[in-house]
């Protein structure tokens, strides 16, 4: 069994805030040739270890959205969510047990983030909260321009209420599966976050992208 990560990786005191933080780490993996891509190494930690590291001081609480045995992500210290939709829902289907997740421990929203992102903002949270709050938005998504300047949303990078969740769970029996379409539904508002030197939302989908990140690692956002 792994040794458990050192403390600050543990989950912390209460935040203020009453944001609980759920990192989406179910996906296929199918371009990186399948297994947890979350656990893939990037400067000596996991991909997931990074999104933790940055999501953590942000948030009252964390927890990890996977299918299967939840045992490979203990040495983690946080809650691990299954999907209770039965199939592959894709990320609506982790929001929604993110979302039951959260009424059960009495919260109002969560902000959901892909576990494959590790240069995520360190003010990703205040600035979703602030974007939802400025349109009087239920709904609000992370945006950053791509690389020919146009403003792309990120559907899993987003802040999302509990009392959603019902509409969000028929949708999902319906089959209704498009995170962004979903949102849009609601009238997400968005946030958006200017690219410096590294694309805050730069995600690792192949061996390539996992070279990159490497080297992307190395400018220290």
């Amino acid at each position: 069994m792994d040794d458990p990560l050192p403390s600050r990786f543990a989950p912390a005191g209460r935040k203020p805030n009453g944001i609980l933080v759920v990192v989406l780490a179910g996906g296929r993996a199918t371009r990186m040739g399948g297994g947890d891509k979350s656990l893939l190494q990037l400067g000596g930690m996991s991909l997931l270890e990074h999104v933790l590291a940055r999501l953590e001081p942000q948030c009252q609480a964390l927890a990890i959205s996977a299918n299967g045995d939840p045992a490979r992500f203990s040495r983690f210290g946080y809650p691990v969510l299954a999907d209770s939709v039965p199939g592959f829902a894709g990320p609506l289907a982790g929001i929604l047990s993110g979302l039951d997740w959260a009424a059960e421990n009495q919260a109002k929203a969560i902000v959901t983030v892909a576990a494959d992102t590790p240069f995520l903002p360190h003010d990703l949270v205040m600035r979703l909260r602030e974007a939802a709050a400025t349109k009087r938005a239920a709904i609000a998504l992370a945006a950053s321009p791509d690389a020919a300047g146009l403003l792309r949303r990120h559907p899993t990078c987003g802040l999302w209420p509990v009392a959603l969740r019902e509409p969000l769970r028929a949708d999902l029996v319906a089959e209704f599966r498009k995170a962004m379409l979903w949102a849009d539904r609601h009238a997400a508002a968005t946030a958006v976050f200017c690219k410096s030197r590294v694309d805050p939302f730069f995600n690792v989908n192949t061996p390539q992208d996992l070279v990159q990140a490497q080297a992307l690692a190395q400018l220290g956002e």
